[in-house]
């Protein structure tokens, strides 16, 4: 079975010019505008898939639209057609998308908090760079991946790929030293202090990553950006999204053929990152 394809992902920034600029420069991606609505939409290809760059306030996205990763866009050759077919409840009815293409809107609430549309493909030409060649996974925090599988797998035509538990687990050692009495060492019960349930679900050529929150009685971790990434941090930064914006689109994460030397690409070009050399992941 096939995956259906991925249209594009829809990204709200302060600054689509800028944004898109630093895709096509510092990533080497290349770069195409579109026309919707009022708005010109500088879009990056990437793989077989684009990244579209909108500014919040864009009449497009709807209200109350925030800064991240908006929407998905599965390419469809009768939009409204898909979304009948999927049993799915739509937001609205068919609408004029990007370039002028029909598209239709799933509701959010029946599609575990991650905004979906249908849309006529934009036949874009798949695109990759020495850095980047494609999108890797669109990392989701998800409040029951069960669900997730339910509606993308059954109703929406993905794929599964994969599932796995990632956790991190704390053990302390006390030592007491004396120059008279004996040595002794003591090790405390170990605690789990972070752990998600992480399952892959194919869309295009990249993945949907659910990643469910299983230490809920755990108090997250305030973000930082001073120290390399862990599962620990990872959990925490899930945690406190679904607690602030609920489930929904969380990360994009690029494959890419060495990842120490795009991060050092990426700082060489005056860019922030977290971590500094690769780790272990999902």
């Amino acid at each position: 079975m096939n995956a259906p394809d991925l249209a594009y992902v829809a990204l709200a920034v302060d600054e689509p010019e800028s944004a898109a600029a630093i895709f096509e420069k510092d990533f080497g991606l290349p770069r195409q505008d579109f026309s919707c609505g009022p708005s010109n939409v500088p879009m990056i290809s990437v793989g077989r898939s684009a990244l579209a760059f909108f500014q919040p306030d864009d009449p497009f996205l709807g209200p109350s639209a925030k800064k991240g990763v908006h929407h998905i866009a599965i390419a469809a050759e009768d939009p409204e057609e898909k979304a009948r077919a999927s049993g799915i409840p739509t937001s609205g009815g068919a609408s004029t998308g990007i370039n002028g293409k029909n598209q239709i809107a799933l509701a959010r609430d029946a599609t575990c908090g991650i905004r979906v549309r249908y849309t006529e493909s934009l036949d874009l030409p798949a695109a990759s760079s020495e850095m980047v060649q494609r999108i890797d996974h669109l990392g989701v925090a998800s409040a029951d991946n069960q669900a997730g599988c339910e509606v993308f797998i059954d109703k929406l035509g993905c794929v599964y790929e994969s599932q796995q538990t990632d956790s991190e687990v704390e053990t302390i050692s006390e030592n007491f030293t004396s120059d008279t009495y004996n040595y002794i060492f003591h090790t405390r019960p170990s605690e789990l202090i972070g752990s998600m349930r992480v399952t892959f679900i194919t869309v295009g050529d990249t993945e949907l990553e659910f990643i469910q929150d299983l230490t809920t009685d755990v108090k997250a971790d305030e973000a930082r950006h001073d120290a390399a990434g862990t599962t620990r941090g990872d959990r925490s930064a899930i945690a406190r999204y679904v607690a602030s914006r609920g489930a929904g689109l969380h990360h994009i994460a690029f494959k890419t053929p060495n990842v120490e030397e795009s991060l050092a690409k990426i700082r060489a070009a005056g860019h922030r990152t977290i971590d500094t050399v690769g780790r272990p992941g999902s």
